[in-house]
Parts: structure tokens; C-alpha cells; sequence
């Protein structure tokens, strides 16, 4: 007797996202998320300002776009990493390839919108770097996501997402308590900027860049050919110009879509896109409220310590984090995907698991894919590149224990991964 065909057992989220033909638009979720964002608007713009509320509005449109595309940093890595397909590998290329290109004028210039002065995301190259950017790596094998990851499939309807999302901001907060000894207690070399470290001014940098980022593409391009890894799962999709709002994007529109967004955000808040600073800051509140004093961790001194006391809606990445999962809802409902599930007790665990390793790597490592590797890249800082090693070592460790907790691996012999 054959075995059960895997088609049969997909859940119905999984069969929608799988389908070639996305399913009809959930108006009703389309509404409520329209009337949510707009309320959230009005409240930004009302209490903070235009300069908040464009800030709210660019991460919706980081939400709609990740979603669109699925555009992932955690299924590249492990898709690389365990058959040889490097599609996502090379769409970070792209987007990091144009990043670069407009953040190297905009950092040059240093001129920016609401009278910002635009400045890079640099870090030191240390030990904390090296153990945070691991431990993430682990953590976003194991927590389904990383970091933005988490957020536009919170808002695109997987309910594991929103525990995920519940460890990865303990993770911080605990991460937060430990920065002292990781960043200011081991081996730490100062931060290298390409552009400015170097000498060789923004012009150089984004020339060596260019050709790092080809290198890597063509590495992915050699594996692949000796490989031949399977092909790259399709997405819902649709025909024409409804593409726009339903169904999925082609990967290149969307690293070329979140490069130039993150671009803009460089431009109106004067530093380029992060996202786990935040759950650092919503769980350190928490904690606050519940009578522990994390205004004496290291963490929180200096300028940090007045967001604490600030509300929540006058941190610009809490704003944008917001609008990331708005946005993802609203493209999940524009395509008929949004389907809330049951948590299998496996995934339960391996979310929780994978969420507070994430959320503690993030501090450790000044950042995630996000604000480490994307934006720091972007920035020409050297532990951008530090970060992506890591991330990738740690991943292989992720990939080794994901069949623990019931999650498969791609195999050479699948038809799709």
C-alpha cells in the first residue's frame, strides 16, 4: 500500500499558501485591518507627529511587501544550507546591492529629512557579536522566522508567530540584563567601517562591496550547478496587474522594494531599519511595571533610559514594527491566506525555544538580520559581514535539531523546497 500522499496532510493554511492561485480576499479582514491601521495613524500622527507617522506608514509597506514575496532570511539560510539553493541567498545580494548604493550617497552627504543627520549602523567586531549572531542563528532555525520574519507571519495569520514573538521579547529582556558583561566584559575589536575606516570613502567601499556581494551570488550559482538543488516553492499568485495587491511578488521586486524603504527610513529618522531594539523595550516595560528595576542594567543608561519613561509610540521602531505587522495582514487578507491554526505541542516548544535564543542573540549582536546584517551592511560596517558568518554556522546547528521538534529539512530528492 502507498503511503499517504503529503498533499493530504497539509493544514488549510498550508494548502492556501501552497496553491498556485491565491484564494478569494477576506473582505472582512481587509476592513478591520484598514480601520486598526488607520486608528493607529491618527494616533501617531496625533501624538507625535508627521515624522512618526511616515515612519509608521514605511513599515507597512515593509510588512506588505516581506509578505508578498515571503521574502525570508531564515528559509534562504536553511534552503542554502541543506540542498544548495542559493535563490534566496542571491535576492539578499540584490537588496543589499541596492542598499548600498543609496545609502552611500545619503551617508556621504548626511543630509537627510526633518533635519536628520542620516548615520551608518556600525558595531564593534567582538566576541558578543560572534556568540549573539550564532545563538540567533539557532533560534530562527528553530522559532520558524527571524526577526522580521516573525512579525509579517504574526501578521499574515500563523498563530505560532505570536509565541515566538512572546520568547523572542523575553529573550531580549534577558539579553538586555546580560549586556554588560557580553559587550563591555570580552575581546572586542572597534567597529570597521569600510568607507570611513578604510580610507577609501564611500566610492571605494560600495566598488569592494559590489564585488563581495557578486562573489557570493556566484558561489550560490557553482553549488547549485553541482547540486542541483530542487526549485524554490511557488507562491499563490496572479495574473496581471492585480499581482500588485494579490498573490505573490517576483523575490527581485521585493529586495528591491525593502532596499529602498530602508533607504527612506534612513533618510526620515536618521538611521537605517532595526526591529529587536524594540521588543528589548516593550519587555523592559513590562518588567518595569512588574516592580523590577532594569533601569540599572547597563543596558538601559545613557539616551536608552528615556525611552523607558517615553510612550511606546514615541519609538520609531516599535512604530515601524507596528505597521510591519499591519501591512502583512493586510496582504494576507488581500489574498484569502489568513488562517489562524492549532499549535502542535513540538512547534509550541520549538517557538519558545527559538524565540528567546533569537530575542538573546539580537542583544548580544547589536541586532538581527535586520539591524545587524541588512542594515549593517548596508552601512559598509564590517560586522554586517560578521553577523551573516555566524548566523550561517548557527543555522547548521538549528538545521541539526529541527527534527527534534517534528520540522523537516529540505532533501535533495524533494521536488520543491
Amino acid at each position: 500500500m502507498n503511503p499517504p500522499s503529503p498533499e493530504r496532510h497539509r493544514s488549510g493554511a498550508e494548502s492556501v499558501l501552497n496553491s498556485p492561485v491565491p484564494a478569494s480576499p477576506q473582505s472582512w479582514m481587509i476592513g478591520g485591518t484598514l480601520l486598526v491601521s488607520l486608528l493607529l495613524w491618527y494616533s501617531v500622527w496625533f501624538s507625535q507627529g508627521s515624522q512618526q507617522s511616515i515612519l509608521y506608514g514605511l513599515g507597512i509597506l515593509l510588512g506588505y511587501s516581506l509578505f508578498h514575496a515571503r521574502f525570508g532570511f531564515t528559509s534562504a539560510f536553511r534552503q542554502f544550507l541543506s540542498v544548495g539553493q542559493g535563490v534566496g541567498i542571491r535576492a539578499h545580494m540584490l537588496m543589499l546591492a541596492v542598499a548600498c548604493t543609496l545609502f552611500a550617497p545619503i551617508l556621504a552627504t548626511g543630509t537627510g529629512f526633518f533635519g536628520v543627520n542620516p548615520a551608518p549602523s556600525l558595531a564593534p567586531l567582538g566576541t558578543s557579536v560572534v556568540a549573539g549572531a550564532f545563538i540567533f542563528g539557532i533560534g530562527m532555525q528553530l522559532g520558524g522566522g527571524c526577526a522580521s520574519g516573525t512579525l509579517y507571519a504574526l501578521g499574515g495569520g500563523r498563530s505560532s508567530a505570536f509565541i515566538t514573538l512572546l520568547a523572542f521579547i523575553a529573550g531580549s529582556v534577558i539579553g538586555a540584563w546580560h549586556w554588560d558583561f557580553w559587550v563591555n566584559q570580552t575581546p572586542s575589536l572597534p567597529p570597521v567601517s569600510l568607507a570611513e575606516t578604510t580610507g577609501w570613502g564611500y566610492g571605494g567601499a560600495w566598488m569592494a562591496q559590489m564585488i563581495l556581494f557578486a562573489a557570493v551570488a556566484g558561489i550560490t550559482w557553482a553549488i547549485a550547478r553541482k547540486r542541483r538543488p530542487p526549485i524554490r516553492k511557488p507562491l499563490p499568485t496572479a495574473q496581471g496587474w492585480i499581482r500588485i495587491f494579490r498573490g505573490s511578488w517576483p523575490l527581485w521586486v521585493a529586495a528591491i522594494a525593502l532596499a529602498v524603504l530602508n533607504a527612506a527610513t534612513l533618510l526620515t529618522q536618521g538611521k537605517p531599519w532595526g526591529i529587536t531594539s524594540a521588543f528589548a523595550l516593550w519587555g523592559s516595560k513590562a518588567a518595569l511595571a512588574l516592580g523590577i528595576d532594569v533601569t540599572q542594567w547597563a543596558y538601559w543608561s545613557g539616551d536608552r533610559a528615556n525611552a523607558l519613561h517615553a510612550p511606546v509610540l514615541a519609538d520609531s521602531t516599535s512604530v515601524m514594527n507596528f505597521g510591519i505587522i499591519l501591512g502583512a495582514a493586510l496582504a494576507s487578507a488581500a489574498g484569502g491566506t489568513f488562517i489562524l491554526r492549532r499549535i502542535p505541542i513540538k512547534t509550541l516548544l520549538a517557538s519558545v525555544i527559538g524565540g528567546l535564543l533569537m530575542g538573546y542573540g539580537a542583544r548580544l549582536a547589536y541586532g538581527c538580520n535586520i539591524g545587524a546584517y541588512f542594515s549593517g551592511v548596508a552601512s559598509f560596517s564590517l560586522h554586517g559581514w560578521l553577523w551573516m558568518v555566524m548566523a550561517l554556522i548557527g543555522s547548521m546547528v538549528g538545521l541539526y535539531l529541527r527534527p527534534f521538534f517534528g520540522m523537516s529539512n529540505p532533501k535533495p530528492d524533494d521536488s520543491v523546497c
